[in-house]
Formats: structure tokens, C-alpha cells, sequence
């Protein structure tokens, strides 16, 4: 029925544009059930939440402002929507490597939230085409025949973030109670990240009330590794818009399952439907439990680095590409500390009510995992 529509539509193209348009939005919206695809499971997998998605990327999105003061305050232009009212309790910048999350609490949501960013350092397109070279080097502690690669692993385990990311959740718990759930997010590289501090937090941390959910994010490790991670953190929910190139990254080879890069569960494509390149609407599918659905993203060639940036309509990107710059205000010093490398962290228990006005820009530095 709905395509009957389109194309009766079609046949009568001497009306206006915009009374075809307005007819196609009739059609599809009368005759559409919903947005998502398989919303409840057969097996007991957690049941993916579109409204929890679009406002995660949301708090994705602003991990990437560079305006620390207006992020520390929440004040930032991708600071409202639906993550109006939240309050951060720490930010790291990990100058030595350009890295930056932050961790805080959404009262709404009962839970911590802990976002981080994706890479910086280069240009896009330099950091896809690394991708494809990235190798299985390092097998990961305690689980026998897991196998990461390093860059990633390295970039959540040996750098500033992990110790205080850990901290500020103990922080958090201690000021607004234990049994705030806990919601990891991050885009490209920084949902590489967040899957490895959500495994950490269950493994090492023993927390119980963990969820993930990144937007196009890297395979990170083999089908051992995504077996036990499955296992670990069963609530992860990977999203991939439309043809977005980095979650293709690195490479599946599915003739040697076991000796390539392998996805956990769950995926979630969402893709979109569009009329004289229009966007009407997107449909989300929920994918199998195999981590690597060929009816899904697999299906596919992915080759979109515009994909990659927008996710939701939300853009997931910094202000400038090459650079890790940042700007904190003189008022910031009063919640700021830096290490001996120069590594920038803004902490609080108590959320504040100050008013940032003045600013300065520091320059930070930049070297690879």
C-alpha cells in the first residue's frame, strides 16, 4: 500500500513539488508500523530502545566540544535536549594521546553516564585507512584465545583515562547513591573505548548494571574476544548508520572466522529511506547474535564517511579536524588539576551553579597509541 502511494504519486509530478512531498509523508506515516524492526527478542537479549539511542548520541555528541568550561557546566550548545539537567562529575584530557571523556550523571535516566570521544589526531580519512592495517597483537588478560589489537586496548587501559574515569564512578555512586545504573557510550574510536571500560567495569570493578551502546564503531578483537565479551556484557547494543565505513573496519574475512576481527552483538543498522533525496525516516533493524548479521551492515559495502559523522541527525565530530585544542576558562581552575604530562582532569562531587565567563585557549600536544 505504501508504495501504491509513491507511485500514483509519481504519475501526477505536474502538481507542485511540496504536494508531492506532503502526500509521500501521508503514505508512509498511515502506513508504516514503526520505526524499529524486531523489537522483542526470542532468546532474553535486552530489548534495544530507540528513545535511549537518540538521546545517547546526543550525550555522545558533546564529548567532542572543546570548550571545557561550557562542558564542565553543561552549558555547551550540544548540552540540552534530552540530556537537560545532567551533571558532570569529571573530565579527562589525555594531552599526551588525545583523549577525552567525561563522566556524570543523568538523574533521569537513574544512571552514570560515561562518554568517549573519538580520535582526533588525524585527518578522518588518514585514521579509516589505518584501519585496515590494524592487526590481532595482543591477547587479552585472562581470557585464553581472546585477541585484541593494542591501539585500541591501550587507549582505555594504559593512558589517564582509565584510573580516572574508575574514580569518578566511585564518586558518582558515593554522592548519588549505589544503585545508579551505568551507560557507556562513544562514537568511533571512542566506542572502541567505551566497550573496553564497560568490560573492565564488569570484570575488575564487579559491577553488575552495565549497558553500551556506541555509534559506528571499530571491530576491536577476535570471535573469542566478542564470545566472551558477549558473555560479560550482554546489554551492548552497536548502532551503524546506513553505509558507514568504520564498523566495516578492520576487515571480516569470513572464509577464516577465527583469525580475523570479529563484532559482538548487538547491531542495530539503521538505514533511510529517502525521496528526491529527502529523508523521510530511518528504520532501525535489530540484528542477530552473531555479531556479524549478513542481512545487516554486512550487506553492504561500506564506504561512507559522511555516514560515519551524522548519526540520528546528531553530528559526531569536532570543531577541526588535527588538532587537540581546548578552551577553559580562568574560573575552571578552581576544579582543575594537571599531571606531570600535562594531562588536563575537572573534578566534582557537589555540581555547581557558578557562572563561567572568562576564557583563555591552551594548545595541547598530540602522539599515537
Amino acid at each position: 500500500m505504501m508504495w501504491l502511494c509513491v507511485i500514483v504519486l509519481l504519475q501526477n509530478m505536474g502538481q507542485k513539488r511540496w504536494f508531492f512531498l506532503l502526500a509521500v509523508f501521508a503514505c508512509l506515516f498511515s502506513s508504516s508500523c514503526g520505526r524499529v524492526l524486531k523489537l522483542k527478542s526470542d532468546d532474553d537479549r535486552p530489548v534495544y530502545n530507540h528513545t535511549l539511542a537518540i538521546t545517547l548520541v546526543e550525550y555522545t555528541s558533546a564529548v567532542y566540544m572543546s570548550d571545557l568550561s561550557e562542558l564542565f557546566t553543561w552549558t555547551c550548545e550540544r548540552c540540552n535536549g534530552l540530556t537537560k539537567g545532567f551533571e558532570v562529575i569529571e573530565i579527562i584530557v589525555d594531552v599526551e594521546h588525545c583523549l577525552q571523556a567525561y563522566v556524570g550523571v543523568a538523574k533521569d535516566l537513574n544512571a552514570i553516564i560515561i562518554a568517549f570521544r573519538g580520535t582526533q589526531e588525524h585527518s578522518i580519512q588518514n585514521w579509516v585507512s589505518d584501519l585496515f592495517w590494524k592487526q590481532l597483537d595482543l591477547n587479552y588478560p585472562d581470557m585464553p584465545d581472546a585477541m585484541v589489537h593494542h591501539g585500541f586496548y591501550s587507549a582505555y587501559h594504559n593512558t589517564t583515562v582509565r584510573p580516572a574515569v574508575l574514580d569518578a564512578v566511585k564518586r558518582a555512586k558515593k554522592s548519588y547513591g549505589a544503585n545508579l545504573n551505568i551507560m557507556v557510550t562513544g562514537h568511533s574510536m571512542g566506542g572502541a573505548m567505551a566497550s573496553f571500560c564497560a568490560l573492565d567495569l564488569v570484570v575488575n570493578e564487579d559491577e553488575e548494571n552495565v549497558q553500551v551502546m556506541t555509534f559506528g564503531q571499530p571491530r576491536v578483537g577476535n570471535a573469542a574476544f566478542a564470545s566472551y565479551y558477549n558473555l560479560l556484557v550482554p546489554n551492548t547494543f552497536r548502532i551503524i548508520h546506513d553505509h558507514d565505513i568504520v564498523p566495516h573496519l578492520p576487515p571480516y574475512y569470513h572464509l577464516f572466522p577465527q583469525k580475523t576481527y570479529h563484532h559482538f552483538p548487538t547491531e542495530v543498522w539503521v538505514t533511510e529511506l529517502s525521496v528526491l533525496n529527502i529523508v523521510i525516516r530511518g528504520v532501525e533493524k535489530v540484528c542477530d547474535n552473531t555479531g556479524e548479521d549478513p542481512t545487516c551492515s554486512r550487506s553492504v559495502m561500506g564506504s561512507s564517511i559522511s555516514d560515519h559523522l551524522t548519526y540520528f541527525g546528531v553530528e559526531l565530530m569536532g570543531e577541526t579536524w588535527r588538532q587537540c585544542n581546548i578552551v577553559m576558562s580562568h574560573e575552571m581552575e578552581n576544579y582543575s588539576r594537571k599531571d606531570s604530562k600535562g594531562n588536563i582532569f575537572l573534578s566534582r562531587t557537589v555540581p555547581s551553579t557558578d557562572v563561567i565567563k572568562t576564557k583563555s585557549i591552551f594548545k595541547t600536544g598530540i602522539s599515537s597509541l
